[in-house]
């Protein structure tokens, strides 16, 4: 048995912007977890935005080594609930050893883990590809260099409503739009409205976390959808936006891993929802446990390791507008690097 932490700096093909950060390269974190006979690979991006460094999810996992040794026979919710009270402020590393668990987990019962799950291929959504925030002619250049019949927008400039005009011209996809926290409520209704003229499918996001009583009224007033993402980061926060917001995006890194990730499907569900889950930007090895989600959501956003020019792992892919399953057990994702 071991465990070996990976580090990487992923490289994106473009400099992603949106309204409160830009860069150019991606620090994460993979998890190796061997039981001596199979291997499983888990994920987690790092981000300055929740203070999650690489270094920081590594001496945490490595903290609970023996820990994890001790129940790696039990099931990967068994041992979620063992290790989360060491965890519950790192959810980031809780996340990349769950998806190992879980990786390690279906290659041991010999199953991708959708059907360890009981389900099926046959519906599933397609990923949109995400246009980060940049002058309008790079915009619609990025739009024109990946063709794909669905985007998500980031937004969070003065010129919001322009930018999508301007992209409409040159596209007839289905667009989203995810403004990231950068409206007011006022602001989101107005845009809401002309958004709808320009054929946007949902907005995303639209004000900051703490203002609730400006949500409860965009959730009155806009003519669109609206999907909660920073809102909605944990379990709990299931429930406060059931009545403020049509959907929620869940984040595996935010939420924890699989294991609540899929709990939280389950009651949004019960609330009458729309799910949807995203991903940081990040190899295909977490691209390839949210794949197996898929037949449980109505949107996902799974287009990070699209982004990026150096990926570092086979497993569920994304091209000529289909998702592609490899033929391989647990979450399909393979090292190569």
């Amino acid at each position: 048995m071991y465990i070996k932490l990976r580090k990487y700096k992923l490289e994106l093909k473009n400099t992603f912007r949106i309204s409160h950060t830009s860069r150019n390269f991606q620090p994460t974190l993979i998890v190796e977890l061997s039981d001596g006979k199979f291997t499983g690979y888990g994920e987690a991006a790092a981000t300055s935005y929740y203070g999650v460094t690489v270094e920081g999810m590594a001496k945490k996992i490595k903290a609970l080594e023996k820990l994890i040794f001790e129940h790696l026979h039990k099931t990967p919710e068994e041992l979620w609930e063992i290790t989360a009270p060491f965890l519950k402020d790192n959810s980031f590393a809780q996340c990349a050893l769950d998806i190992a668990v879980h990786d390690l987990h279906g290659k041991r019962n010999g199953l991708p883990l959708y059907q360890m799950w009981g389900l099926s291929l046959e519906d599933i959504p397609l990923s949109n590809y995400t246009i980060g925030i940049d002058s309008p002619e790079k915009m619609v250049q990025k739009m024109k260099e990946f063709p794909w019949p669905l985007y998500k927008i980031k937004l969070g400039t003065e010129h919001d409503v322009e930018l999508v005009k301007e992209l409409r011209k040159h596209s007839d996809a289905i667009f989203r739009v995810d403004a990231n926290a950068a409206w007011t409520a006022a602001q989101a209704i107005d845009n809401s409205v002309l958004l709808k003229d320009l054929d946007v499918e949902f907005i995303e996001q639209p004000l900051p976390v703490k203002d609730e009583e400006g949500m409860a009224e965009v959730y009155k007033k806009s003519v669109l959808p609206v999907i909660a993402d920073e809102s909605c980061v944990t379990e709990a926060d299931v429930e406060k936006c059931a009545p403020v917001f049509h959907g929620i995006n869940i984040k595996l890194t935010k939420c924890g891993g699989l294991t609540p990730a899929r709990r939280m499907i389950a009651r949004g569900r019960e609330l009458g929802l729309k799910i949807m889950v995203g991903c940081m930007t990040e190899s295909t090895v977490g691209i390839s446990a949210i794949g197996h989600l898929l037949p449980l959501l109505d949107y996902v956003d799974m287009d990070g390791a699209m982004l990026i020019k150096n990926d570092i792992a086979d497993g569920v892919k994304i091209y000529d507008q289909k998702t592609h399953f490899p033929d391989r057990n647990g979450t399909g994702a393979l090292l190569l690097k």
